[in-house]
């Protein structure tokens, strides 16, 4: 009996003691001290932390965002150093709030920037979380550089925050500004990057937006022009055809001035110029198939390859056919085949041609179209020259008024046929040089001119027809149906002087009898004369008369003849 009471009060002094030595280990803390524990286990529940002392804290798992391990050091708050059953109350979100409050604290003092979050839309801007339970509020017009149109697009962007108004144990009193953290770094990263780079450089960005004359590439808050001449060595009508919204890309800088803060890049020299190696890849009288990329009035652009731009002129499109305007027989985005016609490395062009493709029909025109040959073609076209008459494909003949009748004067060729009839016309000239060739309707009938002249030749007398009496003499209508003139000064005889009376003798209608004086069938023109006529006729009388008397006397002469008549004259 006696033993057992040693035992208890053994067991009694012992459990004093380590009371008391608890007691004492309690000693150094205080309720709200910011402590650091280790984690020695965990459950589902709870975290359980060794902070130094006798006994373990107790932490829920839902004070944590992210899951410790053992051995990692947590810092906590204590809450009651002698909690229910003796046990210390520890919490972790008081700790986090407590630190965060003097992080919070000192950063607005400082105007450092802190981490937050954009938590959600509320009136008039955002709520941050700044962690450790404070939640802090940023305007609208504070949250980015830019102007924010759809504010739900930054809902879940962690990024840095200047504190401009801070409250201790105020949800929404702190008030923080982004877009001066913003600015601060736009400005830190622009000077960086004028000061450490040079023309030549390639440089990493974010394609920002578009224009109708290139992109913008965010370089670090600050923009770059990559303009759509510098997008391709070839060519660009749509810029996002080259680069895509938000796409990271690199650039090479080709230009850059500090003092307007002006950026040039190009993604065109990322690559070698295409030019440089033109010789090697393409000769003369090479043929290449490529897109018509443009039109214009005077002809056809077609890519040869990215970057190199042949002009196929309009006058090299086709042997025959006439165009006014590529449009009529090319279109944007059409392949052709095209011959290599020439080019100029230092102006960078090279000219095409599609025409010659195919065989000059003009080469052979002369054979195909003999001088003389007769054919029945239509009529495409009317001028007011003349007509133009289709003999083959893309081939035109030209036929004159002057070439309608020998005789007739034509005014007009609407008055001899009409676009579409079918003619006989007979080749008369053919100029394949001038791509032109000559047709005729009158050289199908035999010439009237030649015939009369024929005929009728210098001297001889011919009998027509009054057509038109004017103030200048009388037309006349001579067989073959061609007119001549006798001028007012022809119209009498060779004795008597030409007076207006002498031209009211003769009518529209009238029979007369001239003598031919001119006739060129090459200038169409005939001249007569009634003068003429009678002076020749006295001179053959003369000559008869001199003839019957050299058989009575040969003393009689041409003077004689002379003066005879020169008596009568006296006499009458």
């Amino acid at each position: 009996m006696a033993e057992e009471q040693v035992l208890d009060e053994k067991r009694n002094l012992m459990q004093e003691a380590l009371q008391e030595e608890y007691l004492k280990s309690l000693d150094g803390i205080e309720d709200g001290q910011l402590v650091a524990g280790t984690v020695v286990q965990i459950n589902n529940e709870y975290v359980f932390v060794d902070v130094g002392y006798k006994s373990e804290g107790r932490i829920s798992t839902e004070e944590f965002d992210t899951m410790p391990e053992v051995g990692d050091e947590v810092k906590v708050v204590i809450v009651n150093k002698e909690g229910k059953g003796g046990q210390i109350i520890v919490s972790k979100r008081r700790a986090d709030y407590k630190e965060r409050t003097e992080e919070l604290k000192a950063a607005a003092e400082a105007r450092s920037p802190v981490l937050g979050k954009f938590e959600k839309v509320i009136k008039g801007g955002f709520e941050i979380d700044l962690g450790g339970e404070y939640k802090g509020f940023c305007p609208l017009s504070k949250a980015d550089v830019m102007r924010v149109e759809n504010p739900e697009t930054l809902i879940g962007i962690e990024d840095y925050f200047i504190i401009d108004k801070f409250h201790s144990g105020s949800r929404l009193k702190s008030v923080v500004n982004r877009r001066e953290y913003l600015e601060m770094k736009i400005k830190e990263n622009k000077e960086k990057f004028f000061s450490s780079v040079q023309i030549g450089d390639v440089v990493e960005g974010v394609v920002k937006s578009f224009t109708s004359f290139g992109a913008f590439i965010d370089l670090g808050g600050f923009d770059g022009l990559l303009h759509i001449n510098d997008m391709s060595w070839g060519h660009v009508t749509r810029p996002k055809d080259f680069v895509k919204k938000g796409q990271v890309i690199h650039l090479r800088l080709i230009n850059i001035d500090p003092e307007t803060q002006k950026i040039n890049l190009s993604l065109k020299h990322m690559q070698e110029d295409p030019w440089n190696t033109f010789e090697s890849r393409y000769k003369v009288d090479d043929v290449i198939k490529a897109p018509v990329t443009k039109l214009t009035t005077f002809g056809a652009f077609i890519e040869i390859e990215p970057g190199i731009e042949g002009l196929a002129h309009i006058s090299e499109l086709s042997w025959t056919r006439r165009i006014n305007d590529p449009k009529e027989v090319l279109s944007v985005g059409d392949v052709v085949e095209a011959k290599i016609l020439g080019y100029d490395l230092d102006k960078k062009r090279v000219s095409l041609g599609l025409k010659q493709l195919d065989e000059n029909p003009w080469d052979t025109i002369a054979e195909r179209y003999p001088v003389g040959m007769t054919l029945s073609k239509p009529v495409v076209k009317i001028t007011n020259s003349g007509a133009f008459i289709n003999l083959e494909e893309g081939i035109d003949g030209f036929l004159h008024l002057d070439d309608i009748s020998w005789t007739k004067k034509v005014k007009s060729m609407s008055s001899f046929c009409s676009e579409g009839d079918v003619i006989d016309v007979q080749v008369i000239r053919v100029e394949p040089d001038a791509r032109r060739i000559r047709l005729g309707v009158k050289q199908l009938e035999g010439n009237p001119w030649q015939t009369l002249r024929n005929d009728y030749p210098k001297f001889s007398t011919i009998s027509g027809t009054v057509t038109n009496v004017t103030d200048f003499g009388v037309f006349v209508k001579v067989p073959g149906e061609i007119e001549g003139l006798i001028s007012k000064f022809n119209l009498v005889g060779p004795d008597e002087e030409y007076t207006d009376e002498v031209l009211k003798k003769f009518k529209v209608g009238d029979p007369i009898t001239a003598m031919v004086v001119e006739l060129n069938p090459s200038t169409q023109k005939l001249s007569l004369s009634i003068k003429e006529m009678i002076k020749r006729s006295q001179q053959s009388e003369i000559a008869k008369y001199i003839h019957d008397d050299d058989d009575e006397s040969d003393t009689f002469s041409l003077a004689d003849m002379v003066r005879y008549k020169d008596e009568e004259k006296d006499g009458n």
